[in-house]
């Protein structure tokens, strides 16, 4: 018989049911996401297959960790390309996006290891560094878009407050507080619901591996409290530098696209 935590191939292909009903249903109420749908779960699922046979070779107990530390940076390029990806008409949101996910990755993992939250191993880098960056990417991207977005709608409001004499920072203050409240407010959300709501993932991972619940809690609160942080200090990162890249030196606001 197996464990809860090994479901086998036929209970991965069983996992497939409600997606085709979401075809199903997609299909009957002509909304046009078939195509997406299954390209969605095709690619997730060669990703992570590919993963999991990368990560068998990584964890190995006679490999360095040295690979997995390799593999946290090569986290951050991703997360900064797709970033550019979902919000490429925002300016210079490549370098922004590196050096926000940069920037949480060494400041979460700084955390966790400096403070003896979990040791230092290979099978603790990579899982931690991925659910920081990634919790933290899709906020960079509503970030970037609301900054952009603010400023451009807003952009009467802001020189008016610029030709009164304030600065690039007092004129754009409220705007700048405003996108990162709804950056923000998702994970502040989710932070408060979790438990009532949904249990999240390691935690439901934890328990159908057969870990005491007590145990899973701990564990999952120590996590939530790490991304709220990440998303935090991302969202800090990107919103303040892309809000200083949109004023000139004389502070000026640039000519700016609306995006999202």
């Amino acid at each position: 018989m197996e464990s809860a935590s090994s479901i086998g191939w036929g209970g991965l292909v069983a996992s497939l049911t409600l997606v085709v009903v979401a075809l199903v249903l997609s299909w009957r109420m002509k909304l046009g996401l078939e195509r997406s749908m299954l390209w969605s779960c095709a690619r997730a699922g060669v990703q992570l297959l590919l993963t999991g046979w990368a990560l068998t070779l990584v964890l190995k107990p006679e490999a360095s960790i040295a690979w997995s530390w390799a593999w946290v940076v090569a986290m951050v390029g991703v997360a900064g390309l797709t970033v550019r990806n979902r919000a490429g008409d925002v300016p210079s949101i490549l370098p922004l996006a590196l050096i926000a996910t940069a920037t949480v990755g060494a400041v979460s993992l700084g955390v966790i290891f400096g403070f003896h939250i979990f040791p230092i191993e290979s099978r603790t880098v990579i899982p931690l560094a991925g659910m920081m960056i990634g919790n933290s990417m899709t906020s960079v991207v509503v970030a970037a878009r609301r900054v952009t977005g603010e400023l451009s709608d807003k952009r009467l409001e802001v020189e008016a407050r610029l030709a009164l004499g304030l600065s690039w920072k007092e004129a754009s203050r409220p705007y700048l507080r405003e996108a990162m409240r709804t950056a923000m407010i998702p994970q502040i959300e989710s932070t408060k619901a979790v438990g009532l709501v949904f249990l999240p993932g390691a935690m439901t991972g934890l328990i159908l591996a057969g870990v005491s619940p007590v145990d899973a809690v701990q564990v999952q609160l120590a996590l939530m409290y790490l991304i709220l942080g990440s998303v935090a200090t991302s969202v800090t990162v990107v919103a303040v530098g892309l809000t200083r890249r949109l004023f000139t030196d004389d502070s000026r606001l640039v000519r700016l696209v609306r995006v999202g």
